[in-house]
């Protein structure tokens, strides 16, 4: 295994959950050198994981700039830290009346991510 560096203890991880069974998702972000839990959002029906760890990851960014801190935000979703390159969600899941609340944070977050700017590094 190559590892490259070690995390920054002064840190958020930002990480969201999938029960492919059910379709159930949630997330949250935690204090790295802490514990702490930050945020936690859930449980959501019918979403993926993608979606979940993009909120994620947002989330901590408004979490970040409300309270004036500039630690990196970990994530380990190579497809989220994609859909923050370009400030939207690429998904190809469809919505339905299940999901409506989770689409509706989607648009949410990418209108954030239009609206403000940070200076958090976004790290894997």
């Amino acid at each position: 295994m190559l590892l490259i560096g070690s995390p920054t203890e002064d840190s958020i991880a930002a990480d969201g959950a999938w029960n492919n069974n059910t379709g159930i998702v949630e997330y949250q972000g935690i204090d790295f050198k802490t514990k702490e839990v930050l945020f936690h959002l859930g449980p959501l029906e019918d979403g993926t994981i993608n979606m979940v760890e993009f909120l994620a990851i947002v989330h901590a960014l408004a979490l970040c700039k409300q309270k004036g801190w500039q630690q990196p935000i970990y994530s380990d979703s190579k497809i989220a830290l994609g859909w923050m390159r370009d400030k939207k969600a690429k998904t190809n899941h469809e919505p339905s009346e299940k999901n409506k609340k989770l689409f509706e944070m989607l648009l949410r977050a990418e209108k954030w991510l239009d609206d403000n700017t940070y200076e958090n590094p976004l790290l894997k």
